[in-house]
């Protein structure tokens, strides 16, 4: 169930549920190691706890937000492009801050 599309890019294949550590995976853009996502970040974020399926429909609503976390925890912690990492909420609500602010500027 694992894949990206030709350009790196995280494709819906590459987005899975894993019920062994309670998390989604994901591999983000230009990223071969994996992402996880576990549920009690999204508990804080949704502020309750969610199924997996909402898990990862809120995943595809936000996907720039988390690749854009993901991208910025690599380049902070100078990940090599196969180091398998995870994100926190913190991570996610810092990334949907920036991209509200970057929309809030285009618009303005």
């Amino acid at each position: 169930m694992q894949g990206c599309g030709s350009d790196g890019a995280a494709t819906d294949a590459s987005v899975r549920w894993r019920t062994d550590v309670d998390a989604l995976s994901f591999r983000p853009e230009g990223h071969v190691g994996t992402c996880m996502v576990h549920r009690h970040a999204f508990r804080t974020l949704l502020r309750r706890m969610p199924t997996p399926e909402e898990c990862a429909a809120f995943f595809h609503a936000e996907k720039s937000a988390f690749q854009v976390a993901a991208l910025a925890k690599i380049a902070r912690a100078g990940l090599t492009v196969d180091a398998n990492l995870h994100l926190t909420s913190r991570d996610l609500a810092r990334a949907m801050a920036k991209l509200a602010v970057a929309s809030q500027e285009q618009s303005g």
